[in-house]
Protein backbone atom coordinates (compact mmCIF):
# COMPACT_ATOMS: atom_id res chain seq x y z
CA UNK A 1 0.00 0.00 0.00
CA UNK A 2 1.07 3.64 -1.23
CA UNK A 3 1.59 6.05 1.99
CA UNK A 4 2.51 10.10 1.71
CA UNK A 5 3.51 11.96 4.24
CA UNK A 6 3.34 15.33 4.82
CA UNK A 7 7.09 15.74 3.91
CA UNK A 8 6.90 13.91 0.19
CA UNK A 9 4.51 16.33 -0.38
CA UNK A 10 6.86 19.40 0.64
CA UNK A 11 9.72 18.27 -1.14
CA UNK A 12 7.74 17.60 -4.12
CA UNK A 13 6.11 21.28 -4.03
CA UNK A 14 9.52 22.94 -3.70
CA UNK A 15 10.86 21.10 -6.69
CA UNK A 16 7.77 22.07 -8.69
CA UNK A 17 6.68 25.37 -7.66
CA UNK A 18 10.20 27.66 -8.15
CA UNK A 19 10.79 26.46 -11.70
CA UNK A 20 7.13 26.76 -12.40
CA UNK A 21 6.97 30.38 -11.14
CA UNK A 22 9.89 31.35 -13.27
CA UNK A 23 8.69 29.50 -16.10
CA UNK A 24 5.23 31.23 -15.62
CA UNK A 25 6.51 34.88 -15.33
CA UNK A 26 8.50 34.24 -18.59
CA UNK A 27 5.50 32.98 -19.96
CA UNK A 28 3.00 35.80 -18.80
CA UNK A 29 5.31 38.03 -20.46
CA UNK A 30 7.29 36.88 -23.99
CA UNK A 31 5.68 37.13 -27.37
CA UNK A 32 3.33 34.82 -28.31
CA UNK A 33 2.65 32.86 -25.13
CA UNK A 34 1.45 36.17 -23.68
CA UNK A 35 -1.48 36.89 -26.34
CA UNK A 36 -4.45 37.35 -25.21
CA UNK A 37 -6.37 34.99 -27.37
CA UNK A 38 -3.79 31.98 -25.97
CA UNK A 39 -5.81 30.83 -22.65
CA UNK A 40 -4.59 30.93 -18.97
CA UNK A 41 -5.44 26.98 -19.09
CA UNK A 42 -2.91 26.83 -21.79
CA UNK A 43 -0.51 28.69 -20.15
CA UNK A 44 -0.81 26.98 -17.21
CA UNK A 45 -0.31 23.56 -18.72
CA UNK A 46 2.49 24.33 -20.88
CA UNK A 47 4.42 25.67 -17.72
CA UNK A 48 3.26 22.65 -16.22
CA UNK A 49 4.83 20.59 -19.15
CA UNK A 50 7.87 22.54 -19.23
CA UNK A 51 8.47 22.49 -15.63
CA UNK A 52 8.60 18.69 -15.59
CA UNK A 53 11.37 18.43 -18.38
CA UNK A 54 13.39 20.83 -16.53
CA UNK A 55 13.06 19.42 -13.00
CA UNK A 56 14.97 16.23 -13.23
CA UNK A 57 18.16 18.33 -15.04
CA UNK A 58 18.15 20.88 -12.32
CA UNK A 59 19.20 21.21 -8.44
CA UNK A 60 16.17 23.18 -6.29
CA UNK A 61 17.31 24.16 -2.90
CA UNK A 62 15.18 22.64 -0.09
CA UNK A 63 13.51 25.98 1.23
CA UNK A 64 10.58 25.74 3.28
CA UNK A 65 7.33 27.55 1.17
CA UNK A 66 5.42 29.06 3.94
CA UNK A 67 8.68 30.92 5.24
CA UNK A 68 10.02 34.49 4.72
CA UNK A 69 13.12 33.00 2.88
CA UNK A 70 10.50 31.17 0.46
CA UNK A 71 8.85 33.83 -0.32
CA UNK A 72 11.61 35.98 -1.21
CA UNK A 73 13.21 33.07 -3.35
CA UNK A 74 9.46 32.96 -5.12
CA UNK A 75 9.77 36.35 -5.68
CA UNK A 76 12.99 36.58 -7.04
CA UNK A 77 12.15 33.74 -9.69
CA UNK A 78 9.31 35.57 -10.57
CA UNK A 79 10.77 38.58 -11.42
CA UNK A 80 13.84 36.61 -13.01
CA UNK A 81 11.09 34.80 -15.81
CA UNK A 82 9.11 38.04 -16.26
CA UNK A 83 12.76 40.36 -16.81
CA UNK A 84 13.40 37.41 -19.06
CA UNK A 85 10.18 37.51 -20.94
CA UNK A 86 10.31 41.11 -21.29
CA UNK A 87 14.06 41.06 -23.25
CA UNK A 88 11.98 38.92 -25.93
CA UNK A 89 8.66 41.50 -25.72
CA UNK A 90 10.72 44.33 -26.59
CA UNK A 91 11.88 43.37 -30.43
CA UNK A 92 7.91 43.34 -31.05
CA UNK A 93 7.70 46.88 -29.48
CA UNK A 94 10.54 47.78 -31.56
CA UNK A 95 8.50 46.74 -34.53
CA UNK A 96 5.88 48.45 -33.59
CA UNK A 97 7.56 51.41 -33.34
CA UNK A 98 8.79 51.56 -36.89
CA UNK A 99 5.27 50.94 -37.71
CA UNK A 100 4.18 53.98 -36.02
CA UNK A 101 6.66 56.19 -37.25
CA UNK A 102 5.66 54.75 -41.05
CA UNK A 103 1.83 55.12 -40.08
CA UNK A 104 2.98 59.11 -39.01
CA UNK A 105 4.79 59.85 -42.32
CA UNK A 106 2.17 58.56 -44.56
CA UNK A 107 -0.87 60.59 -43.03
CA UNK A 108 -2.61 57.67 -41.39
CA UNK A 109 -2.03 58.99 -37.85
CA UNK A 110 -5.59 58.80 -37.87
CA UNK A 111 -5.90 55.03 -38.27
CA UNK A 112 -5.92 53.23 -35.10
CA UNK A 113 -8.12 51.01 -33.22
CA UNK A 114 -8.01 49.08 -30.19
CA UNK A 115 -5.78 46.89 -29.12
CA UNK A 116 -6.95 44.18 -26.90
CA UNK A 117 -3.10 42.95 -26.35
CA UNK A 118 -1.40 46.27 -25.06
CA UNK A 119 -4.66 47.64 -24.03
CA UNK A 120 -4.76 51.02 -25.95
CA UNK A 121 -4.91 52.64 -29.51
CA UNK A 122 -2.67 51.18 -31.98
CA UNK A 123 -1.84 52.35 -35.57
CA UNK A 124 -3.02 49.87 -38.35
CA UNK A 125 0.05 50.02 -39.82
CA UNK A 126 1.65 49.06 -36.05
CA UNK A 127 -0.30 46.07 -35.78
CA UNK A 128 0.41 44.78 -38.95
CA UNK A 129 3.83 45.39 -38.44
CA UNK A 130 3.44 43.61 -35.06
CA UNK A 131 1.70 40.77 -36.81
CA UNK A 132 4.35 40.08 -39.39
CA UNK A 133 7.34 40.33 -36.71
CA UNK A 134 5.19 37.37 -35.17
CA UNK A 135 4.74 35.61 -38.36
CA UNK A 136 8.16 35.92 -39.09
CA UNK A 137 9.07 34.93 -35.11
CA UNK A 138 7.05 31.59 -35.33
CA UNK A 139 8.81 30.79 -38.96
CA UNK A 140 12.57 30.94 -37.37
CA UNK A 141 11.05 29.20 -34.40
CA UNK A 142 10.89 32.06 -31.99
CA UNK A 143 9.34 30.09 -29.51
CA UNK A 144 11.24 27.18 -29.51
CA UNK A 145 14.64 29.35 -29.02
CA UNK A 146 12.70 30.87 -25.84
CA UNK A 147 11.74 27.48 -24.17
CA UNK A 148 15.33 26.59 -24.88
CA UNK A 149 16.76 29.70 -23.27
CA UNK A 150 14.30 29.38 -20.52
CA UNK A 151 15.68 25.63 -19.48
CA UNK A 152 19.28 27.25 -19.87
CA UNK A 153 18.50 29.67 -17.43
CA UNK A 154 18.62 27.16 -14.71
CA UNK A 155 22.26 26.95 -15.09
CA UNK A 156 23.16 30.18 -15.63
CA UNK A 157 21.20 31.49 -13.19
CA UNK A 158 20.55 28.64 -10.32
CA UNK A 159 17.80 28.42 -7.95
CA UNK A 160 19.86 29.98 -4.58
CA UNK A 161 18.58 32.71 -2.09
CA UNK A 162 20.01 35.72 -2.65
CA UNK A 163 22.80 35.00 -5.52
CA UNK A 164 20.90 37.11 -8.51
CA UNK A 165 20.46 41.11 -9.58
CA UNK A 166 18.83 42.39 -12.33
CA UNK A 167 21.34 44.04 -14.86
CA UNK A 168 19.87 47.60 -14.71
CA UNK A 169 22.01 49.02 -17.18
CA UNK A 170 21.43 46.26 -19.62
CA UNK A 171 17.47 46.76 -19.25
CA UNK A 172 18.23 50.63 -20.05
CA UNK A 173 20.17 50.31 -23.36
CA UNK A 174 17.72 47.71 -24.56
CA UNK A 175 15.14 50.29 -23.96
CA UNK A 176 17.45 52.74 -25.86
CA UNK A 177 17.49 50.10 -29.31
CA UNK A 178 13.60 50.39 -29.48
CA UNK A 179 14.63 53.89 -31.22
CA UNK A 180 17.13 52.84 -33.05
CA UNK A 181 16.45 49.51 -33.94
CA UNK A 182 12.48 51.21 -34.91
CA UNK A 183 13.96 53.46 -37.15
CA UNK A 184 16.17 51.22 -39.09
CA UNK A 185 13.03 49.34 -39.80
CA UNK A 186 11.26 52.37 -41.05
CA UNK A 187 14.03 54.08 -42.80
CA UNK A 188 12.94 53.32 -46.26
CA UNK A 189 9.29 54.40 -46.10
CA UNK A 190 10.54 57.58 -44.51
CA UNK A 191 12.95 58.26 -46.52
CA UNK A 192 11.04 58.15 -49.90
CA UNK A 193 8.42 59.67 -48.35
CA UNK A 194 10.66 62.74 -47.29
CA UNK A 195 12.13 62.85 -51.14
CA UNK A 196 8.16 62.77 -52.02
CA UNK A 197 7.67 65.71 -49.93
CA UNK A 198 10.17 67.55 -51.26
CA UNK A 199 8.88 66.80 -54.64
CA UNK A 200 5.37 68.02 -53.80
CA UNK A 201 6.96 71.28 -52.40
CA UNK A 202 8.82 72.01 -55.59
CA UNK A 203 5.99 71.07 -57.36
CA UNK A 204 3.81 73.48 -55.25
CA UNK A 205 6.26 76.34 -55.97
CA UNK A 206 6.01 75.91 -60.09
CA UNK A 207 2.49 75.34 -60.08
CA UNK A 208 0.77 77.16 -57.02
CA UNK A 209 -2.60 76.92 -58.60
CA UNK A 210 -2.47 73.25 -57.75
CA UNK A 211 -4.23 71.87 -54.96
CA UNK A 212 -1.60 70.32 -53.18
CA UNK A 213 -3.56 69.32 -49.88
CA UNK A 214 -5.96 67.04 -52.43
CA UNK A 215 -3.14 65.11 -54.68
CA UNK A 216 -0.71 65.22 -52.18
CA UNK A 217 -2.67 63.07 -49.49
CA UNK A 218 -3.31 59.91 -51.83
CA UNK A 219 0.29 60.32 -53.38
CA UNK A 220 2.17 60.11 -49.96
CA UNK A 221 -0.33 57.00 -48.83
CA UNK A 222 0.48 55.60 -51.80
CA UNK A 223 4.38 55.36 -52.08
CA UNK A 224 4.10 54.77 -48.29
CA UNK A 225 2.17 51.38 -49.23
CA UNK A 226 4.40 51.13 -52.03
CA UNK A 227 7.73 50.69 -50.37
CA UNK A 228 6.45 49.28 -47.29
CA UNK A 229 5.69 46.19 -49.42
CA UNK A 230 9.03 46.34 -51.45
CA UNK A 231 10.71 46.69 -48.04
CA UNK A 232 9.32 43.71 -46.52
CA UNK A 233 11.44 41.27 -47.46
CA UNK A 234 14.44 42.85 -46.23
CA UNK A 235 12.73 42.94 -43.17
CA UNK A 236 13.46 39.11 -41.90
CA UNK A 237 16.69 39.42 -41.58
CA UNK A 238 17.30 42.14 -39.25
CA UNK A 239 14.57 40.68 -37.40
CA UNK A 240 15.90 37.05 -37.27
CA UNK A 241 19.15 38.97 -35.84
CA UNK A 242 17.49 40.64 -33.13
CA UNK A 243 15.73 37.51 -32.26
CA UNK A 244 19.62 36.20 -31.79
CA UNK A 245 20.53 38.73 -29.75
CA UNK A 246 17.40 38.60 -27.55
CA UNK A 247 18.16 35.07 -27.12
CA UNK A 248 21.82 35.98 -25.54
CA UNK A 249 20.36 39.25 -23.72
CA UNK A 250 17.66 37.13 -21.80
CA UNK A 251 20.07 35.45 -19.82
CA UNK A 252 22.24 38.50 -19.35
CA UNK A 253 20.15 40.73 -17.89
CA UNK A 254 19.89 38.92 -14.94
CA UNK A 255 23.31 38.20 -12.92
Amino acid sequence: MLTLHSADLQHWVIQLLWPLTRILGCIAVAPLFSHGSVPNRIKLGLGLIITLAVVPTIEVPTIAPFSMPGFLSLLAQLLIGISMGFVMRLLFTAVEMAGFMMGMSMGLGFASFYDPQTEGQTMAVAQVMTMLALLIFMALDGHLMVITTLAQSFVAIPIVDGQWHLNAQSIAQLGSHIFSQGLLLALPVIASLLLTNMALGILTKAAPQLNIFGIGFPITISVGLVMTWISLPTMVQPISRWLVDAQQLMLQVVR
